[in-house]
């Protein structure tokens, strides 16, 4: 029955996120028509220092509420004073955030990004932050309990909202500069922010596994639970998005020294953050769903000290993330070009959508890992390692960017992902104590990938160049590639063999 509900929650994440990926996909390309190039860095920037307050109001909690949710259950506790608690630190430090980034938003906008049209859209998003913590708070408990319809439902209405408000604010700011289209488009934010926490509050209030009951303990867990979770993963969280706003602002400097212009190299920018790496990051729906319903399994086993099915549950992760790794990175290769070329109408973003598919592989697998090692209580190791690639990262910008341009940006990038990568790996097999695997995680995803672009690239040999050739194209791939790959998958079947051992008693199972 478990099994099932597994089935089913992975479904609807996957379907859920791939959806999501797809609003927000249409959502970038219409707001793109709006804002051009320059506005679409601009509105980079703003969303690089709102990163730094995010994490400053609900990184830690986020993760601590799944962790602790999960506990909960796996100690026979009642949840309902463990989600009202978090409910209540979340509230706590949303509001705290809030106070700060709108305080603090002429200063950031001046000395920190250097554009004073930031200033604006950094206020209006300031009172998006308690809404989003308290949102994140009670989606943690929904996904502890196994049950993903509500958060796939509130993250749908909250896509929803968000461009329905956006579009008719830019219909309305649009003509009177940048920085008032920014504004337009993150009150879309603000508002949809607020209708995403009010509606997990209702689906939180018809739950009957967050109801009190007699039995309830006083508190459903310490304080010092709490913050030995989120102080970690907070401080990691804040760090990293000060480093990474610290980044975000350097890097339109450096490109500025190597082109010249100001307005030419923020333009640059967004048609690298803004337009290319959200197409990179598109296929990722799918292993995002994965590992936001593994990380409370791989809890779940850590805590009870049950090594097998840890093994099998990472073996698993490892084996099907490496796999549609490399098919999505071969795919993004091959077809990026044409595709960015055709969503925006601007080649240059197409060129850098296929040079970054070459790292986007080690970009999926490195978010898989930083999941599983945040399951394994190992916050404090991936905060040692985010700070260590935040400061690789600065450092190849100032080397790299003002010499070689919009082509140190993507060798920064390919650095970055690859030594994280592998740290994460490496920290992960040392502390379950697990042998590497690099044929049935590497070896054998990159064969299946090379067998569809070789057929790619023997099809675009014999078929045009217009739209007809990029579908037959796309065909071939998807069957030299997508049927070994669909294979693979179907024949993986630890993951059901663990499940049904834990859940009836079957026997031992060996650890791969």
């Amino acid at each position: 029955m478990r099994f099932k509900l597994y089935l089913k929650n992975a479904v609807l994440l996957t379907a859920g996120g791939f959806v999501l990926r797809l609003l927000g996909m249409a959502f970038r390309v219409y707001i793109a028509g709006y804002l051009g190039s320059e506005g679409m860095g601009l509105y980079q920037l703003i969303l690089a220092v709102y990163g730094v307050f995010i994490a400053l109001s609900s990184a830690g909690i986020n993760v601590a509420s799944t962790r602790l949710a999960a506990q909960s259950l796996a100690r026979g506790r009642g949840m309902a004073q463990t989600l009202w608690g978090l409910v209540g630190a979340a509230a706590c430090l949303g509001t705290a955030a809030m106070l700060a980034q709108f305080a603090l938003a002429p200063v950031v906008a001046r000395w920190a990004l250097h554009d004073m049209r930031a200033e604006l859209g950094l206020r209006v998003l300031a009172p998006s932050l308690p809404f989003l913590a308290v949102a994140g708070a009670l989606r943690g408990c929904f996904l502890a309990r196994r049950r993903v319809g509500p958060n796939i439902l509130a993250q749908l209405a909250e896509q929803a909202v968000r461009m329905l408000v956006a579009a008719m604010a830019l219909a309305l700011l649009a003509g009177w500069g940048a920085g008032y289209a920014c504004a337009a488009v993150l009150i879309g934010n603000t508002v949809s922010e607020a209708c995403s926490c009010l509606l997990m509050a209702c689906f939180a209030g018809r739950e009957p596994a967050f109801r009190p009951r007699p039995s309830d303990p006083v508190q459903g867990f310490a304080r010092r639970e709490l913050w030995a979770i989120a102080l970690p993963v907070g401080g990691n969280r804040l760090l990293v998005s000060i480093l990474q706003a610290v980044e975000s602002s350097l890097i339109p400097m450096c490109l500025t020294l190597h082109l010249g212009q100001r307005g030419e190299a923020v333009a640059q920018y967004g048609a690298l953050k803004g337009m290319a790496l959200p197409l990179i990051f598109f296929p990722f729906s799918v292993l995002s769903a994965m590992s936001g319903l593994l990380m409370p399994e791989i809890t779940r086993a850590h805590t009870r000290k049950d090594k097998t099915a840890e093994a099998r549950l990472i073996d698993t992760t490892m084996r099907t993330a490496g796999l549609f790794s490399a098919v999505a990175g071969a795919g993004l290769i091959l077809f990026g070009e044409p595709l960015a070329t055709l969503v925006y109408r601007e080649e240059a973003v197409g060129l850098y959508v296929s040079l970054l598919g070459w790292v986007a592989p080690f970009m999926y697998l490195e978010s898989m890992v930083d999941g599983i090692l945040k399951g394994l209580g190992e916050q404090l190791a991936t905060f040692r390692y985010a700070v260590l690639d935040s400061g690789v990262r600065i450092l190849a910008a100032v080397l790299l960017v003002p010499r070689y341009g919009a082509l140190g940006f993507l060798g920064m990038m390919a650095i970055s992902n690859l030594m994280t990568c592998l740290l994460n790996t490496a920290r992960m097999l040392r502390c379950t104590r697990m042998r590497p695997r690099p044929g049935a995680w590497l070896l054998v995803p990159a064969a299946v990938a090379g067998l569809g672009a070789l057929a790619t690239l023997a099809t675009r040999q014999v078929v045009s160049s217009g739209m007809a050739g990029l579908v037959a194209q796309l065909a071939v791939f998807g069957a030299g590639a997508g049927v070994p790959a669909v294979f693979l998958f179907v024949k993986n079947r630890d993951l059901v063999r663990q499940v049904r051992h834990r859940h009836t008693g079957t026997g031992p199972v060996r650890t791969p």
